[in-house]
């Protein structure tokens, strides 16, 4: 499936930059539509029926299957597992009424520029992610990352950042004060996770001393097939195989989840928070709390909800590129359906809690992993990193496991209650 993937990626984006070579202009626009809109829109509008699905399917129902391609003979009355439903969103979205409240009208030109604040940065922010190292295509040599740039992660924290302006303008010109109440709800949960955020990576920077998610992939090792595989299939065997520092101790992948296994729980913790996703939601809360973008309708209102899938596939991208090795969908695809599994496993937390949970909580740990990670690299190296990892990972594994069992079990015919503190 990976390998059907990145060839339908490399033929798409051979198609894009052979448009604009045509018309005289520079191939990387061909690059930038191909990888940044086409296949982050599309993989998002994927995620979205995706995301129905699996809460359906997690909650014991059908999930949508209402809509049908009426118009096309054979499928008239086939469901066709939900898939109608997607092209029905996205007709209610472009033809749905584009309303502007009355008090929003001194405003009108940053009311329509918050969603854009909010969409744009998620699509940018795929231009540092590497899909795939270097490779040859119709004779053309093609890189599957729109910038290399020794900055990469520092452009990923800069975009992330001016979404908050996207949330906070989306409330404050509606000119109602339940959404100015969500804007500021929004942009006081982004702030304080950003820093998180940020905290979760250093430790990563630091065992592979750079800031390029492209020299982080090809860093990490793979088990001595695939890495051949990999070599063979970019026509740089002997980059690949030079390297002496691709497994660990002769065995085990030298992925960043090994040797940041804090790190990497943390920034898929701060990483769901940031983008406002179940149970970090109540900015907006669907249909129990209204969100700062409650005056929006139409396409402005898609433009807000395909901006969290979108965000979603970047997170992943990054997480993968990161603490996964990199270049592989089903990596990709298994972060998603972590990300899915929260979602809808775990009840919204309360605004306090949330707050209490990042400053309180993960923000001192994310500190403390920082300069253990340094200490221990300094006094034993990658090596002495590695095996903090490993009894990291021993201990988390523990943890779960003690969790499991000290849970208390029902009495047969008994039944429980829960009492919610509000």
């Amino acid at each position: 499936m990976s390998w059907l993937f990145l060839a339908l990626t490399r033929l798409i984006i051979w198609i894009g930059e052979q448009i604009p070579v045509s018309w005289g202009l520079s191939p990387a626009i061909g690059t930038i539509l191909s990888l940044i809109v086409v296949l982050v829109m599309i993989t998002a509008t994927l995620l979205t029926m995706a995301d129905r699905k699996w809460s359906a399917l997690m909650q014991d129902r059908v999930g949508p299957n209402r809509a049908r391609f009426s118009i096309i003979p054979g499928l008239r009355d086939k469901p066709l597992k939900g898939i109608p439903h997607i092209v029905a969103d996205v007709l209610k979205m472009l033809f749905k009424e584009d309303f502007i409240p009355e008090g929003a009208v001194p405003n009108r030109f940053l009311f329509n520029l918050a969603p854009l604040l909010a969409f744009a940065p998620a699509f940018m922010l795929f231009a540092v992610v590497p899909v795939s190292p270097e490779v040859t295509f119709f004779g053309a040599r093609f890189q599957l990352q729109v910038a290399r740039v020794d900055w990469g992660m520092l452009y990923v924290f800069a975009l992330a950042s001016i979404a908050v302006f996207g949330t906070a303008l989306a409330g404050w010109t509606s000119n109602n004060k339940l959404a100015l109440l969500g804007g500021l709800r929004a942009s006081a949960q982004l702030v304080s996770y950003e820093v998180t955020l940020g905290l979760t990576l250093v430790g990563a920077f630091i065992v592979f001393g750079s800031l390029r998610l492209d020299t982080m992939a090809l860093l990490q090792g793979m088990t001595e097939p695939g890495l051949r595989a990999a070599a063979a299939f970019a026509n740089r065997a002997g980059d690949f195989l030079a390297r002496d520092d691709s497994l660990l101790f002769g065995w085990l992948p030298s992925w960043g989840g090994v040797f940041q296994p804090v790190g990497m729980i943390l920034f898929l913790v701060a990483a769901q928070a940031e983008i406002k996703r179940a149970p970090f939601d109540t900015p907006e809360g669907e249909s129990e709390i209204i969100g700062y973008f409650l005056e929006y309708s139409g396409l402005k209102s898609g433009m807000f909800y395909i901006a969290e899938y979108a965000e979603t596939v970047v997170i992943a991208g990054i997480v993968t590129t990161i603490f996964l090795g990199g270049y592989h969908i089903l990596k990709m695809l298994a972060i998603i359906w972590v990300m899915f599994v929260v979602r809808w496993a775990f009840p919204r937390f309360r605004y306090d809690q949330i707050m209490r949970l990042g400053w309180k909580m993960m923000l001192p740990v994310s500190l403390t992993n920082v300069a253990l990670t340094a200490a221990v690299f300094l006094w034993a190296g990658r090596d002495g990193v590695a095996w903090m990892g490993i009894i990291q990972w021993i201990a988390f594994l523990f943890f779960i496991g003690f969790s499991a069992r000290a849970q208390p079990s029902a009495e047969p015919g008994s039944h429980s209650s829960t009492v919610v503190e509000h």
